[in-house]
This record gives C-alpha cells, structure tokens and sequence, in this order.
C-alpha cells in the first residue's frame, strides 16, 4: 500500500500563508477567462490524432475573445487501451504547448478521466504516478507561471478517502522530479461543490483547488444521451419560467431527473447559482486555498440561445464577483459557445455579452 499523509490546515490558525501557497494563488488568477479545448478527450473520434484541434486562427480568435487560458483534456488511458504509445501523444502535446507559448496563453494538461476506483487503488494510482512522472520530466522545462497539470478530471462517485490517498501519492511522486509546477486537483463525485465544501485540504502548498459547476443539471445537460433518460426533458429555460417550462419527459420518471424537474422552480434562478457558488468560496477561505471553476457551460443542443447566454453570464459574474477563475466548457464541441464553425460571425450577440467580449473591445 502507498504511504499517505495530510494535514488540516485552518487559515486563522496560520495568518502567513507559506510563499508557494501565495505563489499558488497568483497562478490560479492567471486562468480566469479560459476556455477548455475539446478534442483528445474525445474518445469515440477515431480520427483525434490525425487532426490538429486548433489551427492559427484558432488561437488568434481566442486571444481576440479575450481568453487567456486553455485547458486541454487529453484521454491518456483510452489510448493506452488502444495500445497507442504515449510518446505519441506527447508529440501533440508538445505541439499544442508551444502554440499557446507563442500566443501567450497559460495551458492546462489535464488527465481526463482513468478507471480509478475503491476496489482498483493500489494499482490505478500507480498507473497515474508512472503517467505523470513521465509528463513531470518531460516538461520541466516549461515556464512553471504557463505550464499546469491537472491530475485526474472528475474522479468518480468513490470513497472521498480513497481518492486523498490516491492524490496524495500522486504529488508526492511529483515532487520528487519538479517542486514547482503548480498542481491541480478536484475532489471526487465528479468534482462535486459538495465533495470539495468536505475536501480537507493536501499538505502540499503548490495546489490549486478545482471543482465543476453545471448546477442546475436540469438545464445544463438537457437532453443530453450520454446521461440517459434522467436527462430526457428538453427546452428547459433558464431562469425557471412558469409559462414556458415544459412538461417532464414520461423517461425521466423514478430517476435523479425527476427530482430536478421537480426542484427546478428553486434551483433555476440566479440566486442559486450565487448561493451555491458561495459554497465553495467559503471552503477556499476557511483553508485559505486558491480554487478553480474548472468547468462550466451549457449542452447547446436543446436549450435555446437566450437561456444559454444568461447562464453563461451569470455564472461568469458570479465568479467574477467572488473572485474565483472560471473556465467554460467548451470552444467547439457540444457545448460550444459558437453557433457553427468558430468565428466572430457565429458568435451570438448574446454571447459576446455573456463572456465578456463586449467589455473587451
């Protein structure tokens, strides 16, 4: 068994945080505005590695928006299993960590997902610590101010213990190669508010904090078919309208959708999005941590434009205002903030607005 350790650290108790936590914090600031970049995480495209997800007027439409940072999920474990090497991978890594250097964003590699779980820890985590010692030195020399590593996206519904240990083996197999890179990491049930609001914190203090925001579901994954029938209603409205709110879909019935339909009334307004925001904020000041919104942002398959725009918006001013960095999810996937093929002229109006682009002009 891996060795594990943690402390509790209660910021009151320590009113002179150590220079990398301050470090740490800095950092995390460097990423509000960012944007993730949906391609070598997507694992039913059979054609991932002969494209290049961005072109040069990919980046240059981004830095035009005003994003500055991108967050590249790649599926590291998926292609083990199609036996691809991961010296492949890391030739377009390379390629796309260069490109950002060269147009002057800050870049995420983020681990996107594994089979890491309460029966499989011991042999999961050290899969991981061999994957990320073998990033770690491949990448030490890259600016540790641009270059970030997010250890596992969205750990699943497991033993929150488990998943500490896991983290905590993983750092520390980190650290022994590069004691600066700044580190991200989530709590588990899918980087659940609610998991992170009970997360006490790594002893580690180069950490950044990360957690998704998709609250509430109903809305944000309506009609989305990877969820399943929970997910079956569709043309929800944000916020909650009486006259426009749709029936619930008879699939939905007996599952979590039924629950959120029928919450819906109280969850789909802005005030609870600022209030449960508000959750996660009060944990990062109770440990004195930096935090990431790491995800946020609507399927845009069913829910109308209007409704898209104003969730975007407040949940990006929300951020804003408790001084949390926030990434949306996603440039030009399924929820892309685009309406066709990226560009200023497939940008809604309404959407320049909920990003800020307006402001930024």
């Amino acid at each position: 068994m891996l060795i594990t350790n943690f402390s509790v650290f209660i910021a009151k108790s320590n009113p002179t945080p150590p220079i990398s936590r301050l470090l740490a914090f800095k950092r995390a600031k460097s990423l509000d505005n960012g944007i993730s970049i949906s391609w070598y995480e997507q694992t039913w495209n059979k054609e991932v590695l002969a494209k290049t997800p961005l072109k040069p007027a990919d980046f240059v439409l981004l830095k035009q928006l005003g994003f500055k940072s991108l967050r590249l999920p790649v599926a590291f474990s998926h292609f083990e299993a199609q036996q691809i090497p991961v010296e492949q991978l890391f030739t377009h890594i390379d390629k796309f960590v260069k490109q950002c250097s060269f147009y002057g964003f800050k870049v995420i590699i983020d681990n996107h997902g594994g089979s890491l779980n309460d029966s499989n820890f011991s042999a999961e985590t050290q899969k991981l610590i061999n994957l990320w010692t073998k990033l770690t030195k491949r990448y030490l020399h890259v600016n540790h101010d641009v270059l970030f590593f997010e250890l596992y996206n969205e750990p699943p519904h497991m033993n929150p213990q488990i998943w500490k240990d896991a983290a905590y083996n993983i750092v520390t197999a980190i650290r022994k190669v590069d004691k600066e890179r700044t580190l991200i990491i989530g709590a588990s049930n899918y980087n659940s508010i609610y998991e992170l609001s009970r997360f006490v914190r790594l002893a580690d203090e180069n950490v950044v904090y990360t957690f998704h925001f998709y609250e509430p579901f109903l809305f944000t994954h309506q009609g989305a078919e990877w969820v399943g029938d929970q997910e079956s209603t569709v043309e929800v409205p944000f916020p909650y309208n009486t006259e426009t709110f749709p029936p619930i879909n008879p699939k939905a019935k007996n599952t979590d959708g039924e629950k959120n339909y029928n919450k819906y009334k109280f969850d789909g307004n802005e005030q609870s999005v600022r209030d449960k925001l508000q959750i996660v904020k009060a944990w990062s000041n109770k440990y004195y941590v930096p935090i990431l919104c790491g995800e946020y942002g609507v399927y845009n398959k069913y829910a109308d434009q209007h409704s898209r725009c104003l969730y975007i918006k407040t949940v990006r001013l929300t951020l804003n205002a408790l001084d949390i960095p926030g990434m949306i999810w996603d440039y030009n996937s399924n929820f892309s903030i685009f309406n066709g093929r990226p560009s200023l002229n497939t940008l809604p109006d309404c959407m320049k607005d909920a990003i800020g682009y307006n402001m930024k002009k």
